[in-house]
């Protein structure tokens, strides 16, 4: 186990998209992200993952066949966004398409945050488009 004192400083902000009409989509990103979360924070980064954070509320307050969205959680991320360091892209398939994700890119690059993306091999890789090679979605368990 990683103890406080190896950690690392940096607060990395894990995104991923989440919103879909399919619950077993919403729960298999939800899965996806603190599975990239936990590599994280065995590598000692101190890790914030919306996702992971949120689905459980979300079901909460939404009902499992339903979601808030993402616009409901604009004001928590932004707030996040503003205290992390680090942005990480957990590429997921529809990270393209996701306005969330959109959103916190466009943020990140604002505030002249660092942008990284999350290999294969959950190791944190230099942002850059197109993704390539080891920065495509991670090897899918149960993959939908």
């Amino acid at each position: 186990m990683i103890s406080a004192s190896e950690a690392r400083r940096e607060l990395i902000y894990l995104a991923c998209p989440y919103t879909h009409p399919d619950a077993k989509v919403r729960l298999y990103r939800f899965q996806q992200a603190t599975r990239a979360a936990a590599a994280l924070i065995r590598q000692g980064h101190i890790v914030f993952s919306p996702i992971t954070m949120t689905h459980p509320i979300d079901l909460e307050m939404a009902g499992a066949e339903s979601t808030l969205g993402s616009e409901f959680w604009v004001r928590f991320d932004e707030t996040f966004m503003d205290r992390c360091d680090v942005f990480a892209l957990l590429p997921l398939a529809g990270w393209q398409d996701s306005s969330g994700v959109g959103r916190e890119i466009a943020y990140f690059e604002a505030m002249g945050k660092p942008l990284k993306v999350l290999d294969q091999n959950y190791q944190l890789r230099a942002f850059e488009l197109p993704l390539t090679g080891s920065q495509k979605e991670p090897p899918r368990k149960g993959a939908l």
